[in-house]
Order: C-alpha cells, then structure tokens, then sequence
C-alpha cells in the first residue's frame, strides 16, 4: 500500500481509505459482523485512513469503527467524521460553532476519542462558505483540543474553490471519478498550490464503475440507489454520480474492453483517480471482506497506458459529459 501526504495535516496516509458509509446504512443490509470484518480486512490491507460521518447510521458507522480499532490495538489510523447534516432544518443558520461543537462531542463518545483527526462539514448550503466567522469558530474548536484538522465536504467544485480561500482549511472531500471529471479542471491544480488534501468519494459511482450493476439490478428499499436515484433524499450526485443510470451503464459497456486481464473494473477505476498526484486518498467503501482486499489492490495496479487514458476521456465527453459536467 503506497502513502500519500494528506495536505497541510503533514499526515502520511494510504492512498486508498475505507469510507464507512456502506457500513452505517443507506446501502441496503450490511451486518455488523460483515461491516467489522469489511473494515478489518481493509486495515490488514494497509489502509491508515477511515472516513464516516455522525450520521452514518445514526452513529452506527462510528460506533464500529470504534469497535473495531479497539480490539486490534496498535498504532491507530487517522478517521475523519464529518458534521452538519444533523441539523433539521439543513439550512447556513444551523452552521454555529456551538452546533457544530455539539456534534463533534457526540462523534467523540461514539468513537471513544478525546479528539477527531479532522472533521469535515458535510455537504453545507453554499451560504456557510461565505461565513468567515464561522470558519474562525472552526479554529476555536482546534484550540480546545477537540479537533486536529478541519475541512468541508462539498458537492461543487466552486464550494471548494471558495472554501480553501480560508487559511485553515486543511482538506476537501470532493466526488471525482471517470464519470465526474470536472474537479481536474481547475480545483486539483488549485488545492496542490495551497497545499490543502484531496479526499476523493464516490469513486465507484455508487457501484456503477465495478461493472457488476446491470439494468435488471434491484435494490433494497433502504438503499440510497432506489430512494435516491432522483434526487428524493439528497443531492442526486451523490447517486451513480448523478449519470442517467441507462447513460452509465452505456458507459460501462465502453470501457469493458479497456480493463487488463484478471483487473476488476472496481481496481481500474480507483487506480484511474491515483493518476492524479493532487489526490491524496481514495475512499471507496465496502460490504465485505473481497470488496475491501479489491479496493485495496488498486494501490498495486500498473498505470493506465496513454491510449486507454484518452478513450477514458472521450467516452466522458460523448456520453457522460452533458449530463454531469455543468452542474458539479
């Protein structure tokens, strides 16, 4: 497993991470025991670096992750947990200093830590990035030893340009795969100048890019690819990366013949993100034991020739590209 610096935190991570979404819920039945031994089999892959959320489950993700580093012991890896989709309404006025610490201390008991490597906003109104006093709140949160680090979750690449103009801002979790390229554009370029970290979600789109999904695929009602698949719930981009599901599967079907023997098209898609040296980890998430070993594999995998990489491109711009590129 190859490391990666995680921006201005100075932390050396793997380059591949565990999201713990798949774990705390919205992905149809994932056991308890299945979501430990997922996550264990990722730490004994080399993974360093876990990301979840408070609301993941309702605490649920937490809750195992903490479970799980305990009975190994060792040397811990560095978690992140986001905050702010508490808040009912979801709306810029709920982002306090004084909400926002509420729901760390309760990140905090879940995870049985005294203190949270970084914890991400998640996903706020576009209003709060025009906050400044609320980001000096933020830095208030590291003086009280509550927090390391803090970053933002975004949906748009122009939240992310607009939240790393703060000094203190120290990573940014964006979706960024074969089938939402935009944040190479500009933002990659940008963030490596601020020396801000890169974590990558939605690497799969939601399971589109392992190839194994096909028109007939049926999901559980308690999964986000049925509830969500228009947006119901939350931002659709967060759902197959917000690609018309006929488009995408198209899409699949082009890059088939791209893959290497014996190369799953999960590992291929994740060593395509590692092109990019602004990255600084990959979160793909996983329900079992093989999902984790695969995903972690991709840190191993050779590069992608310059002809595969240009077809990767074109099928995004004649297919993908309409749908996705002007709205994220």
């Amino acid at each position: 497993m190859k490391k990666r610096q995680l921006g201005r935190t100075g932390a050396q991570i793997s380059e591949i991470g565990f999201g713990a979404w798949q774990i705390g819920g919205s992905w149809g039945d994932v056991s308890e025991e299945d979501g430990k031994k997922a996550l264990n089999a990722a730490l004994d892959a080399g993974v360093t670096f876990i990301d979840t959320a408070d609301v993941y489950g309702d605490g649920r993700s937490e809750k195992i992750i903490a479970e799980v580093l305990k009975a190994r012991g060792g040397d811990r890896p560095f978690v992140a947990s986001k905050a702010g989709r508490r808040l009912s309404p979801h709306v810029a006025d709920g982002y306090t200093g004084a909400n926002i610490e509420a729901f760390i201390d309760r990140s905090l008991k879940n995870l049985q830590i005294e203190t949270l490597d970084l914890v991400q906003l998640h996903c706020p109104p576009t209003d709060v990035y025009y906050r400044p006093d609320f980001f000096g709140e933020l830095d208030g949160l590291v003086a009280k030893g509550k927090i390391r680090n803090y970053g933002v979750s975004v949906e748009r690449v122009e939240e992310a340009l607009k939240a790393i103009e703060y000094p203190n801002v120290a990573t940014v979790q964006i979706i960024y795969n074969i089938f939402r390229q935009r944040p190479h554009d500009l933002f990659f370029a940008e963030a490596s100048k601020k020396n801000v970290g890169v974590i990558v979600r939605v690497p799969l789109a939601s399971g589109l890019l392992s190839g194994k999904i096909t028109r007939d695929t049926a999901f559980r009602a308690d999964d986000h690819r049925n509830f969500n698949r228009h947006g119901e719930q939350f931002d659709v981009g967060e759902t197959f990366a917000g690609v018309p599901f006929d488009v995408a599967l198209q899409a699949v079907d082009e890059l088939r013949p791209l893959l290497p023997a014996d190369v799953a098209m999960s590992t291929f898609a994740l060593r395509w993100i590692l092109l990019q040296p602004a990255v600084s980890v990959v979160i793909p998430g996983a329900r079992n034991e093989t999902q984790a070993q695969s995903n972690a594999a991709a840190s191993n995998l050779a590069g992608i020739s310059p002809e595969n990489r240009a077809r990767i491109v074109e099928i995004y711009d004649r297919l993908v590209k309409p749908h996705v590129h002007h709205r994220w």
